[in-house]
């Protein structure tokens, strides 16, 4: 028996999630059902995973639970960057052992052709855009990381673009940063809508749950998931919910939930579109980790994401979210002088499942128990490429990457509580203090 000890509960104040276009919630599960596949987690993970399992099961019944609705949680409240090459957020230069970075560089090359199809294909209207990402920089130690950065995508064969000191403002508007590294792969795009398109166009035998909260999985000859209002019977369990798994027992002291939060302004008029200048759209991600990520969208928002808590229960708290836009009102002030007093109409908390070591998780937890979790900030694409190809593997197939997944030894154990939670919380402190002028 797996008992729950949190459940997923964000804030209400997501501007991607409320700006997305509105859809029909399905009701939650009521009853009893019987069914050969279940995924947990309604997340870009479980949404590939569950599409690809009906696809592979097309006179299967397949039941995806959410205990949200979809496009509420983590995967509707990130920056909206599916970004195409390697991002280890632990390595100097972004990348680490060259070998792993090529193998990751195809995973989220997979994940991006996915994406575009099903986009396509359906007509989901997720403001999906090729525009590439820019890395900056303005202290010594951002530069620095930016050069490493640099030859690594030497060493992969990466297309790049150096742009220094007064070429910034042309591209950004902002004349802020002293230097940035612009890479054209990177696609950006609406999470919320993205995730509320793809729920709306699954497959005809998958049935979508939504504000189902699973409170306890029960294994023995099939597995059966109990919530409140009755119990889903299933031959096969797949795990899309990240950090929460770690709740019902799963990969016990190994998944870190990271909160980082954002704030949106309104829609800039014509006159504050003129005096920012730049590009119509762009997205910024930093040199430092601890630095603050930026987004100019389509509809002319502009987005600023920093700060970092260490919630344990995987929960929202209102107590950081007032600290958190503080602080990107000083970041916002100090990139855009020539935009005063614009206000915010949203701030918001989003989780990130990391590890100590960056690692994912890919296979089997337990008999007829399997997961694909911790994406480690990429959740656009490493959800989807990991959903899809553990769907992909239960169904007997096999190639390059899921053995490379199922080769990696996983997320390492953490330090024991409450040694965990300390530190945890003194690195993520210090980092946003020795980040200076990159947060």
């Amino acid at each position: 028996m797996y008992m729950s000890t949190s459940t997923p509960a964000d804030d209400n104040g997501c501007g991607w999630f409320h700006l997305s276009p509105s859809r029909q919630v399905r009701p939650a599960h009521r009853g009893r059902s019987s069914v050969r596949w279940v995924v947990l987690g309604a997340g870009f993970t479980g949404l590939a995973a569950a599409r690809q399992l009906a696809l592979h099961y097309p006179d299967d019944r397949v039941l995806l639970i959410e205990a949200q609705q979809v496009g509420f949680g983590a995967s509707g409240r990130n920056s909206g960057f599916a970004i195409d090459l390697p991002h280890d957020i632990g390595a100097p230069d972004y990348l680490g052992d060259l070998a792993t970075a090529r193998m990751n560089l195809k995973l989220n090359h997979h994940a991006q052709t996915i994406l575009k199809q099903l986009i396509s294909d359906h007509g989901i209207n997720c403001q999906l855009r090729a525009d590439g990402k820019y890395q900056a920089a303005i202290e010594p130690k951002g530069m620095a990381v930016l050069e490493a950065y640099r030859t690594g995508l030497d060493k992969l064969d990466q297309p790049y673009q150096i742009i220094r000191g007064d070429d910034i403002p042309g591209h950004l508007g902002t004349d802020f940063y002293r230097e940035a590294l612009f890479t054209p792969g990177t696609l950006l795009l609406q999470p919320a809508a993205l995730a509320k398109g793809l729920a709306e166009t699954l497959p005809e035998n998958v049935t979508l749950h939504e504000y189902t909260v699973i409170e306890r999985i029960e294994q023995g000859e099939r597995i059966t998931l109990h919530h409140a209002s009755g119990e889903i019977v299933t031959d096969q369990l797949l795990l899309a919910n990240n950090a929460f798994a770690s709740h019902f027992g799963f990969l016990p002291g190994r998944l870190l939930p990271v909160f980082t939060y954002a704030s949106m302004t309104r829609p800039l008029t014509e006159d504050e579109q003129e005096s920012l200048g730049g590009k119509a759209t762009w997205g910024i991600i930093p040199a430092d980790p601890y630095g603050s990520t930026l987004r100019r969208t389509p509809d002319q928002r502009l987005l600023v994401r920093n700060s970092f808590s260490f919630n344990t229960d995987g929960r929202a708290h209102q107590r950081y979210l007032v600290r958190a836009e503080q602080q990107h009102r000083a970041s916002f002030d100090r990139r855009f002088p020539m935009l005063p007093n614009l206000p915010f109409e949203y701030t918001w908390g989003g989780s990130m499942c990391l590890s100590r070591n960056h690692l994912s998780y890919f296979g089997s937890l337990a008999p007829k128990i399997h997961a694909a979790l911790c994406c480690n900030g990429l959740g656009i694409t490493r959800g989807t490429a990991t959903g899809t190809l553990l769907a992909n593997w239960l169904a007997g197939e096999r190639n390059e990457l899921i053995d490379f997944l199922l080769g990696s030894p996983g997320p390492n154990r953490n330090p024991p509580e409450p040694l965990l939670s300390l530190g945890v919380n003194v690195s993520l402190r210090l980092g946003q203090r020795r980040a200076g002028l990159e947060a």
